[in-house]
Parts: C-alpha cells; sequence; structure tokens
C-alpha cells in the first residue's frame, strides 16, 4: 500500500536525520534527552524520567549519577513521598543544555544551507507544520 510506504520512507528519513544531527551532540544523548526532560516537565523522579525515554531504571539512574557530578541537575526532596527525590535541572544545567541545542541548530542549518536550493528550503519549512502535526497526533501533545 502506497500509504505504508509513505510512513516507513519518512520514518526512516527522520531517523538516519536524527542520529546524522546527534553526531554534533557533545555529550551523551541519554544526558541530554533528562536535561531536555527536566527543562520541558520540571522536576521528575528517575523513575519517571526512565519511563518517559522508555529505558530501563537502571540506564536513567548512571546518566542523573553523571548529571549530578557535573552539577547540571540537582535532588529535592519529593512533595508528597520522603522515600523519593526529584530531580531538576539547575542553571548550569539549562545553559549546558541551551548551548547543546544552538549546536545542533547551528549544524542542521548550515547542511541545510550546502545541500538545498532556496526553493527546496522553502518546501521544506512548509513541511515543519505538518510534522508537528504528526507528532502532537501521536503523542497526544
Amino acid at each position: 500500500m502506497e500509504d505504508d510506504a509513505l510512513a516507513e520512507d519518512l520514518r526512516q528519513a527522520i531517523g538516519e536525520l536524527v542520529r546524522a544531527v546527534r553526531a554534533a551532540d557533545t555529550m551523551p544523548s541519554g544526558e541530554a534527552a533528562i536535561l531536555g526532560h527536566l527543562d520541558r516537565g520540571g522536576p521528575q523522579t528517575t523513575a519517571d524520567l526512565a519511563h518517559r525515554r522508555g529505558v530501563t531504571h537502571q540506564s536513567a539512574a548512571k546518566s542523573v549519577k553523571e548529571l549530578l557530578g557535573a552539577g547540571l541537575v540537582r535532588t529535592e526532596p519529593h512533595p508528597t513521598d520522603g522515600r523519593k527525590l526529584l530531580l531538576d535541572i539547575t542553571d548550569t544545567g539549562r545553559a549546558r543544555l541551551r548551548q547543546e541545542r544552538a549546536q545542533r541548530a547551528t549544524w542542521l542549518d548550515a547542511a541545510i544551507s550546502d545541500a538545498l536550493s532556496p526553493y527546496e528550503q522553502r518546501r521544506l519549512r512548509d513541511c515543519v507544520p505538518l510534522l508537528t502535526r504528526l507528532t502532537t497526533r501521536i503523542t497526544g501533545r
């Protein structure tokens, strides 16, 4: 079916693009993902972060340990469960996340400018709202 082919082609192209853009990262993707979740969603437990990322608690805890050691996140008491700690992004962590995002954007912008004609760049820009709508449909956000 043609729609299935479109879906698979899109999945593959976006996956390859994401992996290529991650090549510009200076920190491990797990750590950057956790900082992103904390920046967007506020304080969360390690278990919450593991669930959101679809990884094991142990994997998330390893990344959290590195982030704590670097001063990019901090812990605070959970407001309703004294056995748990919440993780929150620090100002240093937020600055580092902004740096990572800016580096990705700069790298991607250079690739777009080098690889695509002005006409193709306009067509690509027209696709962004469509991709955003697809993401909203899939995630419900």
